[in-house]
């Protein structure tokens, strides 16, 4: 069986204002949260069958590259040592401009690192700091250039719209500039103001306003139409790729396939049930790597809730899903299954189908969570 690796490093320089993921500056507690993972590591790869291989490694953050030369050999050296990695295995590892160095790049390419994943929102230094990003676009730059000057790497970058005080002509330059850098691979996302957050706090206080849906569509649309023409296709709502650049470890998201998170607050999915590992740094490093204290609230996976997942998941893909692969995964047709949903918004144009298989039309990609959400 073929499985993806997720590794999480919580730790980052600076907690940027629209961050909810578990992360946080605490640089001290690094080294024994390496041990504490290598441990989990080293149990995670006692319990897999003999047969088990990885065709996808994913390490993110927080900010992985903000760990030192020697805490990266060790995680990249355990995982090497623990783990069955098939030939063609794409290995991701996270990354923000001003923590890449020539040291570190000298570790991590001594391991069969296929593919970075570099931060970056937008081109506009002022923007940058507005939303806590402690990076300026000429540090992205000199990444790009570190990484392409002693690797062979794919490159992605993410990029942000939507950001407050953001027009759209700023956005269309970020774009045009990043363009000329001929990446492999580009995540573009809308900002979304999450509670908890920085900015969660300022919108409750009146402080920042999300922009108006009609620019947020604006920017979107012409992503779409720019990109498309640049020679980007686009395969999932917020990912484009050069063809054959599509990021493996995502699909197998998306495709529902097995997958291990390991790592504080790690999400799982693997042997049909769903479980989470500890959020609280002191009791994961205590666990010492015993599976059963790290996991919580491990769930079965009943059959109604694998079609469920899915059909939200498998939209998200540009090519939808395949009604055959849905027969030949749970012996049901969507269309006995779903009826309503998919004619309802087949009819309202959301949901294209043809030649046997499904998926989101240009409009469905603008209300895609109502569609989403009523498969659930």
């Amino acid at each position: 069986m073929q499985i993806g690796l997720y590794f999480h490093i919580p730790f980052c320089a600076s907690k940027c204002y629209y961050c909810d993921f578990l992360s946080f500056p605490r640089q001290k507690e690094q080294e024994r949260y390496i041990e504490a993972l290598i441990q989990e590591i080293e149990k995670t790869s006692e319990s897999l069958p003999s047969e088990t291989s990885v065709k996808s490694i994913f390490i993110g953050g927080g900010t992985p590259t903000v760990l030192p030369p020697f805490l990266l050999d060790r995680l990249m050296k355990a995982i090497v040592s623990h783990f069955k990695l098939e030939p063609t295995c794409e290995w991701t590892i996270e990354a923000n401009p001003g923590t890449i160095e020539k040291e570190k790049i000298d570790v991590l390419v001594q391991y069969p690192i296929t593919r970075i994943s570099l931060g970056l929102q937008s081109t506009h230094n002022y923007l940058l700091k507005s939303i806590g990003r402690i990076h300026k676009f000429e540090d992205w730059e000199e990444s790009i250039r570190l990484i392409r000057s002693h690797t062979s790497w794919h490159i992605n970058t993410d990029l942000m719209f939507a950001l407050p005080g953001q027009s759209f002509e700023e956005f269309k330059q970020t774009l045009e500039t990043i363009i000329s850098y001929d990446l492999e691979h580009l995540s573009v996302y809308a900002l979304i103001i999450e509670e908890g957050t920085t900015f969660g706090e300022l919108y409750e206080e009146g402080k920042i306003k999300e922009v108006p849906e009609e620019l947020d569509r604006q920017m979107y649309h012409y992503a779409q139409n720019y990109l498309q023409a640049k020679g980007y296709k686009q395969y999932e709502i917020s990912n484009w790729a050069k063809p054959g650049h599509e990021c493996k470890h995502n699909l197998v998201y998306w495709e529902c396939e097995p997958y291990i998170g390991l790592g504080l607050g790690a999400h799982s999915l693997y042997g049909g049930k769903r479980f989470y590992n500890e959020e609280k740094l002191e009791n994961y490093v205590a666990a010492q790597g015993n599976l059963t204290k790290l996991r919580h609230d491990e769930e079965l996976l009943t059959k109604k809730m694998m079609m469920e997942e899915y059909l939200f998941l498998g939209l998200r893909l540009l090519e939808g899903i395949s009604e055959t692969a849905f027969k030949e995964k749970f012996g049901e047709s969507v269309w006995d299954v779903y009826p309503y949903q998919l004619n309802k918004w087949i009819n309202q144009g959301a949901l294209v189908h043809d030649k046997k298989r499904i998926y989101l039309s240009h409009y469905g990609l603008d209300v895609c969570n109502e569609i989403f959400s009523s498969f659930l």
